[in-house]
C-alpha cells in the first residue's frame, strides 16, 4: 500500500470512535513528541490527547474531502484536508512520521471554517 493511502487509512482511523477509545492504539498512531492545536485553539501533548479521546462519546465518524498530501522532506508528510460534520466544517494539517516501520503523527491542527466562508 502506497505511504499515502497508509496515511490517509490511519488519519480516518483517528476519527473513529473505537480508536479514539482504545488508548493503546492511540498511543500507537501518535508519535512520543505529538503536538495538537484544536479547533478551539488550545494546545494539547500528546498525553492530554489520548485521556480526552478515552473519555469521549461516541461520535459518528464525519465526512472528509479535499485530501493533499506534500512530502516536505524523506519522511515527513503534510496531510490538509476537510471535515464535514452536519453544518459544520474544519480544515486539518497534519505532520506524518514515515521514518518507522508504522506511519506516526507528529503534529495536528484543526480550524473552524465559519459558516459565511467556504
Amino acid at each position: 500500500m502506497a505511504a499515502h493511502t497508509l496515511i490517509q487509512t490511519a488519519e480516518m482511523e483517528l476519527l473513529e470512535s473505537s480508536t479514539r477509545g482504545n488508548a493503546p492504539r492511540v498511543r500507537e498512531l501518535l508519535h512520543p513528541g505529538f503536538l495538537e492545536i484544536g479547533r478551539s485553539g488550545r494546545r494539547w501533548t500528546r498525553a492530554e490527547v489520548i485521556e480526552a479521546l478515552n473519555r469521549e462519546a461516541a461520535r459518528p465518524v464525519p465526512d472528509t474531502d479535499e485530501w493533499d498530501f506534500t512530502e516536505l522532506a524523506p519522511h515527513l508528510v503534510l496531510v490538509t484536508y476537510r471535515i464535514r460534520s452536519g453544518t459544520r466544517q474544519s480544515r486539518h494539517a497534519s505532520l506524518w512520521d514515515t521514518s518507522a516501520a508504522t506511519a506516526r503523527l507528529r503534529y495536528h491542527q484543526g480550524t473552524v471554517v465559519p459558516p459565511d466562508f467556504e
